[in-house]
Parts: C-alpha cells; structure tokens; sequence
C-alpha cells in the first residue's frame, strides 16, 4: 500500500474519485466518446471467452475495443500458464479471422503467475496497458479481464500511476456472502487476484456463483440463433458443442458475457457499493467495513444479454452475405437447374 500514498485513490482516501469512476459508464455513450476498453482474455481456456471477444467486437456503437490480450491459464487443455497464454493468444487470432477483424492490436501477455518472492515481469499486454492508460484521454480505460487477472495487477505494480486512470471489471470469484471464494480464475494466481482488491484501483467486481451463473444456455438455443450467424457462428457452434454433451436437460454458462455486458449496456446489470473484501489464504472473503469501496454485480438480466449477442451475430452474417461477390457464372449456366454432375461444363 505505501506505494499508493499519494495517489488520488489512497485506499484511505480516494473513495470520492474511485466512486466517480466507477459511477463513469455509461456517461460517454454517443459519437467519438464510446467507451475506452481493452479485453483480457484466457481465451483457450472454456469457450465462454470466445462468445464474449465476439459480443464486443461486434458493438462498435457501445464501445470502442482499443486492444486484446492474452491471459495464461493452466488446467488439462495447457501445459502451463505460459503455454496456455500462447494458445489463448492464437485462439484471439483465430476469432478475429473468422469476422475479419483482423486490425483489432493482440498482445501477448504474462507467462508465469505473480509470486511474492520474484519482481513482476513486463509483457507486451503489460506494456501497452499501461501506455493506454496514462494516454492523455479524458475519459477511462476500461480494463475487462475475464481470466486470471496476472496481466492488469502486474501493471498496477510496474506502474502504480494507472490506478487511478483506469476501471477493472473482472470476472472472477463468488458472490461476498458466499462461504468460499473460491473459483478458477481467483486461484489460478492469488497474488493478483488479492492485488485487484487491495490496490485501490477502481474495481468492477463480477461474481460467478449467483450472478454470472444465470448466463445458462442450451445446444438448441445455440443450434436455432448462432449457428447460422456465418462462419462466426459455425465456430461458436462447434466450440459448445464440443464442450457440451448431447441430451436432454443439458446446458452450459457462457460466464464471460456478464463482464463484457457490465460495459455494453448499464441497464443488464445491478451494481452495488460495498467495502472491498479481504480474501484470505483458505479462499474466504473477510470483511472489514472501513477498507475502500469497490463495485459488486448482484445480479444481471440474463435475457437481454443473449438476445443482443443473437441479434449481433444475425445482423454480422446478413451483412457480410449482402457484401459477398455474386457467383462468377455465365448467362448461359444462370438459365439452367442446378447439377452437380455438370461441374465440367
């Protein structure tokens, strides 16, 4: 904490400006002042990450995306947090491709997790984060991480001066009346996750258990209003049904759509000011009332998150069909039935 003593948002003190961030989404919702963001992503890990990259790419007239990064992560489908940072960071490229976006900046971000006993690491992600941040920009840079948050703590140590130029929404934990904590993107990296809470930094905390859980959807759901959505759509198809099994009652949370929704349209959630909790080495969260105020999610319209990413995706495939070259045939073959036995006329 000693490092942020004389920071606007002193833990202490700061409540006035850290609450004006956090009150700030929304305000900048029209013309050149969309919202400042930047996405932090695990994107290899679940399929979730995906639909929420493709939700955000496809509302330029909610926010501006400025950059992605890749976030590590280490379960069965890594190696490791570094190899699962690569493989998050090939998996961006991959979604970028299939809506030709492929302009959007990608960087690659941490390789190994925050310890106590070694100085934070610098990284592309980290680097430019803290460039965006300290640019001279009236407005925040809103920081959606929907991973291990390794990359966004690292750069509030390296840069202390970004905690109060930037909103953290982050995705990661439970609810503060739930018994644990604990949950995969908390305790993949403890250091960092802790840091979020203790820092400072205007915090936009997005629970799993009883918020983001509601975010439930089916193979049919997904089968009748993304599959058809274009190449897009078939990617994100075939990511759910590869994760989901086949069969009645089965469904799947899409987790990530809740932080990138926190951003997109303030009336899909509820947020709350509540003293920022102390999670502790059992990962349980301690309360202290008189510690900084931060943002909680309490709940979040499930619905309407869904039906806007549905009409997004429809709204992408049916322009990029309108945009397509008509079929290079003659006059002659326009005039005849279709055959697949006349391939060599």
């Amino acid at each position: 904490m000693k490092a942020l003593t004389n920071s606007r948002l002193d833990p202490l003190t700061g409540d006035v400006d850290r609450v004006r961030l956090l009150s700030s989404r929304g305000v900048q919702t029209s013309g050149p002042h969309f919202p400042r963001m930047v996405l932090d992503t695990d994107a290899y890990n679940e399929i979730d990450d995906q639909f929420a990259l493709v939700h955000a790419l496809l509302s330029p007239d909610r926010v501006h995306l400025e950059a992605i990064y890749a976030a590590p992560f280490h379960n069965g489908k890594s190696d490791g947090p570094g190899d699962g940072m690569w493989k998050s960071y090939e998996e961006i490229h991959r979604v970028l491709a299939m809506l030709g976006r492929t302009g959007v900046r990608v960087l690659e971000g941490a390789t190994e997790w925050l310890a106590d006993e070694k100085p934070p690491r610098r990284s592309p992600a980290v680097e430019d984060l803290v460039e965006r941040a300290l640019s001279a920009r009236a407005q925040p840079l809103y920081v959606v991480a929907i991973g291990a948050p390794t990359n966004v703590s690292t750069a509030t140590l390296l840069a202390t001066e970004i905690i109060d130029r930037i909103v953290v929404v982050w995705l990661g934990g439970n609810s503060l009346y739930w018994p644990t904590a604990r949950e995969f993107n908390l305790q993949q990296d403890l250091r960092a996750s802790r840091l979020l809470f203790d820092s400072g930094v205007a915090l936009v905390h997005v629970p799993c258990l009883n918020v983001a859980d509601h975010l439930i959807t089916t193979r049919s759901e997904i089968e009748r209003y993304v599959r058809p959505a274009g190449n897009v759509g078939d990617f994100l198809a075939g990511r759910f049904a590869d994760y989901v099994e086949a069969g009645p009652g089965t469904s799947k949370v899409i987790w990530d759509l809740a932080a990138v929704g926190w951003v997109l349209d303030a009336s899909w959630t509820t947020t709350v000011l509540a003293p920022s909790p102390v999670l502790t080495s059992d990962l349980t969260w301690s309360r202290d009332p008189g510690r900084h105020l931060i943002g909680e999610v309490t709940q979040l319209r499930r619905d309407a998150i869904f039906a806007d990413l549905f009409e997004r995706l429809a709204n992408d495939a049916e322009a990029a069909r309108l945009l397509a070259p008509e079929p290079n045939r003659s006059i002659s073959d326009r005039s005849l039935p279709s055959d697949p036995r006349r391939h060599w006329i």
